[in-house]
């Protein structure tokens, strides 16, 4: 096969449509301006670079959409989903993964195919011919931005992503914290002690909000209106929002029992999860920061248990950029104005690892059937993938077009179900058995790999 598929952007995206394209035969290249030219949040070249978080979220199949998105990767051969699985954590019911060892295998396995070429360096213009993929995520480059906006003629819409911090393990003070997982959920001892937590009585806490709510913080340039996406709030923002907040957030003492003292039940909890394989790094779940550098240092040593604690990487804040979909693209993921071009991953407007990974996985198979000349039937809106790509190129308003991570509120119903609490159990179950039946039809439909 002589055409080739170009792909701009080596994040979740982009590495897993090159992988879905290159399994199908088709001759890949990967445009990727990393370290050449650097971004504020990444620290390598490396493909699928992890930077927000290490971890993919629940991996429950039947009960959670985003576990659902998992399971429908997995039966599409997914790259993603295998490195994520290959160096998978304790972290409980969720997929948290090594996140250095899961850039490394998913960089490893892309460099050694032989339909994959690399590129590296800056594409500053939207290509006027070929097969491209944009999946340059949230941190694209200002230069191509510009050439977005002036092809569509509209502003860029953005929001903020915070980062939280991550802390050697080996300064955390094991004598006032426990390992525990919330409600000890996990199957294995190591599920059930995934995690580390902080235990805060009253005191603690309203001393640290009154010091997230002092801290001195990095503000938005002349300029930067855009909101945050509240999946990924910085704690001081929360904190704003009321006292109590955080309390009823990220640091809920719900299902947590201290070790050291059983019967005091927790004012609030910090929790804490591992980071890579060796357990020597931990971040900070739902930390995400804004705070200056110096502040945070301040303010997270006020956590017990973290007093004397050290820092491998300090939070920060970093503006993403995504497009309007519901407008300016169609239902092959193309833009409209130039449809030898698709969008895939975040700038599409789907927020989170998985969901990014899973538009590349179908933008690189859309783009197959397109240049194979084989027809691809519309992914079923009944699956978790269906139900991202229904949401973005026509499902949303695109008045109040907002980054959405996958969810059952996008998905059509089940008829014969009652809403509700009380009936929410049986409700997502016959959504996941619904979306499974159909996605494996999609991919009877739709076999792709090279013979």
């Amino acid at each position: 096969m002589t055409q080739t598929l170009h792909i701009i952007g080596g994040g979740m995206a982009g590495s897993e449509a090159a992988w879905q394209a290159a399994r199908a035969g088709l001759r890949v290249v990967i445009h990727e301006m990393r370290p050449q030219v650097g971004t504020f949040a990444h620290r390598t070249g490396d493909f699928a670079e992890m930077v927000c978080s290490n971890s993919f979220r629940s991996d429950d199949d039947e009960q959670n959409a985003v576990g659902l998105l998992h399971w429908e990767m997995r039966e599409a051969g997914g790259l993603l989903m295998e490195m994520a699985d290959r160096h998978r954590l304790p972290a409980g019911g969720a997929l948290a993964v090594d996140r250095d060892a899961f850039s490394a295998g998913v960089t490893e396995r892309l460099r050694k195919h032989p339909l994959i070429e690399t590129q590296p360096g800056e594409i500053s213009e939207l290509p006027q011919d070929g097969h491209w993929i944009i999946a340059t995520g949230p941190l694209t480059s200002g230069s191509l931005a510009d050439a977005i906006r002036a092809e569509t003629g509209t502003q860029a819409l953005a929001f903020f992503d915070a980062i939280a911090p991550i802390v050697y393990s080996e300064t955390i003070d094991m004598d006032v914290a426990w390992e525990q997982s919330r409600y000890d959920k996990g199957e294995t001892e190591a599920e059930q002690r995934a995690y580390i937590n902080c235990p805060m009585d009253r005191d603690q806490y309203e001393a640290f909000i009154d010091a997230l709510l002092a801290a001195d913080k990095t503000e938005f340039h002349e300029g930067e209106t855009a909101g945050y996406f509240d999946g990924c709030l910085p704690i001081e923002v929360m904190a704003e929002r009321g006292r109590e907040t955080l309390r009823h957030g990220p640091m809920k003492p719900r299902g947590l029992t201290n070790a050291h003292d059983p019967d005091t039940k927790p004012y609030a909890v910090v929790q804490l999860r591992r980071d890579n394989a060796l357990g020597t790094l931990y971040n900070i779940v739902g930390f995400q920061t804004k705070m200056r550098y110096g502040a945070q240092a301040e303010v997270f040593r006020m956590i017990p248990g973290l007093q004397d604690a050290k820092f491998a990487r300090l939070g920060g804040i970093h503006r993403n950029t995504f497009l309007n979909s519901p407008t300016l693209l169609d239902d092959q993921m193309r833009l409209k104005s130039r449809p030898n071009v698709r969008f895939a991953g975040q700038i599409t407007g789907v927020e989170g690892y998985v969901e990014s990974a899973a538009m590349g996985l179908l933008a690189g198979r859309l783009a197959v059937a397109e240049m194979t000349g084989r027809p691809l039937p519309m992914v079923p809106s009944t699956t978790a993938t269906g139900a991202l790509v229904t949401h973005i190129t026509g499902g949303a308003e695109a008045k109040t077009f907002q980054p959405m991570n996958v969810n059952f509120g996008l998905f059509p119903p089940v008829e014969g179900l009652k809403g509700g609490r009380k009936g929410r159990e049986a409700r997502y179950k016959a959504y996941t058995d619904r979306a499974k039946a159909d996605w494996r039809a999609w991919l009877g439909a739709t076999a792709l790999d090279a013979a």
